[in-house]
């Protein structure tokens, strides 16, 4: 038997943690995490896109920091760019153009950021539709769902932030819009404004306040979410999709030590490899052919990042004539309802959406295996049409591109938006919430009489009938494992001695909310219907009407190869919820 001596580097490395570990116990809790199970899915990648763009976010950033000069002093350009020397410009924008031209590798970190930034919001939005449309915010994590918006919100306020810094012509009339956005508030506008902006508008505060928010407050607040996001991720188990053998009471899936910490590691790279190809070779923000901020020249195709494009859309959709005068004081409502009243709308209804599922259904439990989005036609329509919305709303917000582009007239595209932004959130609602429905029809047949195969065979009677091939039990139980939702039922709103039920009022909202959500559903195949199924098809000479062995009814539900979890969990399962 030989023995290996440790080097004196493993040495110095197990005495370091052992050291570590005596004082601080971080021993136990890297056990106890790296043994932790994550189920393994493509969706589940959105997240880490996320937060992998904000790791490129914060390197890249840290560099554009030590050349950036956050302020508003003027001063005359003199360097590379022939194009505006002499030209007067404030020191945030002259500091951008010394960082594109005379910093090495200035403009490919720039550009990397940019595009860092756009994935960043459009890698959340992404994550938030998959958890969304898969009912993964349902109890326990209808918090850790308002983190998640709330981070939402926090990456708007750093790309507004950050593209207002170099303080060019778009980024200013994305600030004179802000203005005016702030100065629409009724009796507290103009002072909000003041505060905002050290005096009037532009004034000389405004960049470095931005500067301030941008890479200190902001970027802090977020990583407290993320780190709180991560916390409850581990703390309450990653949700997973269902199949066979997967339920509330288990994870499927790996451990995260060693195989999706090297995962993780090399999805990392692959990610900032993309987003550095893309700042490497796609220009973005060329600032230089836009000039310093003069609040005369406006032009089409003056557009913000693609994020906050539905509130550049609403603006431009709202009627200029909409204002009203009260005792003196003028209300534009040109202004206050598409910059706050419908944001306001959208927003809130996403960020309580889970609250407003749970109430409707009074579903108490725990959830960890995700839904199929056909499974709740609402959920998935009232998702689908509040996308619709806000795609309106950034097409909208690009109305002059569109109309130069295909030589249209903008204010019949304009007109189409308007009617659009009615019209098609209730078309998408009715046509989505159809196809949920066939789609469960469809699941239905399937599990009652299999695919069709096409081949028809003729039996001695003279009977002809179809083959079906049956489904196997893996199939089978992913068409059965949900639950029926159905409307509330309350109790009646007097008592057998006439008096009338305290709580009834709030009983009857309930029912209401609960028949808009579940009144329009498809039961999902029971035991006895199946047992119904066989015996309607059952055939004299042993076989069924698909041309197949007979089998039992109860075996219809349950596994042919052994798989004896399976066989219980779908029994169990589909016989309790029909109690």
């Amino acid at each position: 038997m030989t023995t290996t001596t440790p080097s004196r580097g493993a040495r110095a490395a197990a005495g370091t943690a052992d050291y570590l570990d005596q004082r601080t116990g971080i021993g136990t809790a890297v056990k106890t995490f790296a043994r932790k199970i994550f189920p393994d899915h493509w969706s589940f990648l959105l997240g880490e896109i996320a937060l992998f763009s904000f790791v490129t976010l914060l390197i890249s950033g840290v560099f554009l920091t030590m050349f950036f000069v956050p302020s508003m002093a003027e001063t005359h350009y003199d360097g590379p760019w022939a194009a505006m020397n002499g030209v007067e410009m404030s020191e945030a924008f002259a500091s951008t153009l010394r960082l594109s031209f005379e910093v090495r590798g200035g403009l490919l970190m720039r550009q990397i950021h940019h595009w860092a930034a756009l994935i960043f919001m459009a890698a959340i939005v992404t994550h938030m539709m998959r958890v969304f449309f898969t009912g993964a915010f349902r109890k326990p994590r209808e918090v850790n769902w308002v983190v998640g918006f709330v981070l939402m919100i926090l990456g708007l306020a750093a790309g507004f932030s950050g593209y207002s810094l170099p303080d060019d012509v778009l980024s200013g009339n994305g600030l004179r819009i802000t203005d005016g956005v702030v100065r629409a508030i009724p009796i507290i506008g103009s002072y909000m404004s003041y505060f905002i902006f050290g005096g009037e508008f532009p004034g000389q505060d405004l960049i470095p306040r931005l500067f301030t928010v941008h890479v200190l407050l902001v970027p802090g607040l977020i990583l407290a979410l993320v780190g709180l996001h991560l916390f409850f991720v581990v703390l309450h188990k990653h949700t997973q999709y269902p199949g066979s053998g997967r339920s509330d009471e288990n994870v499927a899936g790996f451990p995260l030590f060693p195989v999706y910490v090297a995962k993780a590691g090399g999805y990392f790279f692959t990610v900032f490899g993309v987003i550095a190809l893309m700042g490497g070779t796609m220009a973005i923000n060329p600032v230089w052919n836009y000039g310093p901020f003069d609040p005369s020249p406006v032009s089409a195709g003056a557009q913000p990042d693609w994020y906050m494009l539905f509130l550049e859309g609403a603006l431009r959709l709202m009627p200029g004539q909409a204002e009203i005068v009260v005792a003196g004081f003028t209300i534009p409502l040109n202004v206050i309802i598409p910059a706050m009243v419908v944001p306001g709308i959208l927003f809130t209804l996403l960020a309580l959406y889970p609250f407003i599922e749970a109430f409707a259904t009074g579903d108490k439990r725990e959830h960890h295996v995700l839904d199929r989005p056909r499974n709740r036609p609402f959920r998935t329509a009232f998702g689908v049409s509040l996308l619709t919305a806000f795609f309106i709303l950034i097409l909208a917000g690009s109305n002059d591109l569109i109309a130069t582009h295909f030589h249209l007239s903008i204010n019949d595209i304009t007109w189409t938006f308007r009617v659009l932004l009615f019209a098609a959130p209730a078309f998408t609602f009715w046509i989505t919430k159809r196809i949920c429905l066939g789609l469960q029809r469809k699941d239905r047949e399937l599990v009652l009489h299999g695919h069709e195969t096409g081949r028809v065979v003729r039996f001695a009677s003279g009977e002809y009938i179809e083959v079906h091939r049956p489904l196997d039990e893996h199939e089978r139980w992913l068409r059965v494992q949900h639950s029926p939702t159905r409307p509330i039922e309350i109790e009646p709103a007097e008592d057998s001695r006439g008096v009338r039920r305290k709580g009834y009022r709030l009983d009857a909202i309930r029912q209401r909310v609960s028949r808009v959500f579940y009144e329009d559903r498809v039961e999902p195949v029971t035991p006895a219907e199946l047992a119904a199924a066989h015996a309607h098809t059952a055939h004299p000479h042993g076989t069924d009407h698909d041309g197949l062995p007979q089998a039992s009814p109860a075996a219809a539900l349950t596994s042919t190869d052994g798989d004896e979890a399976l066989v219980s969990g779908a029994e169990t399962d589909v016989a309790a919820r029909n109690r």
